[in-house]
């Protein structure tokens, strides 16, 4: 049920509500860590766009970013990935990683 005015991000096999923090694959409910949750929203807000290492610490991060490294991004990123893998077995998004930059959430035009 969608709240009145409420902003809902929506790419091919997904909708988020990030007033509610709730998350939607191909209809059905997905339940993510804060980290994964905020790594998703940060990639589903800017399909197409590669999203750096340092963009990613800022946003997820904040505060503690000088103490995260690449490889714990990599490993939220995968089980985020895996997650979504069980619901939306046709890739009608994918996450995409740009190699020693960051991540890409690209929308596939099938």
């Amino acid at each position: 049920m969608r709240v009145k005015n409420e902003i809902v991000i929506s790419i091919p096999g997904l909708d988020m509500y990030p007033e509610r923090r709730k998350i939607f694959c191909n209809g059905q409910k997905i339940f993510l860590t804060v980290k994964e949750y905020e790594l998703l929203y940060l990639l589903s807000a800017n399909p197409g766009k590669v999203m750096t290492y340092e963009q990613m610490y800022e946003n997820v991060w904040k505060d503690y970013a000088q103490n995260i490294r690449n490889s714990t991004i990599s490993y939220h990123v995968n089980n985020l990935k895996k997650k979504i893998s069980f619901v939306l077995p046709a890739a009608l998004f994918e996450i995409r990683c740009v190699r020693e930059v960051g991540y890409c959430l690209e929308v596939n035009s099938k």
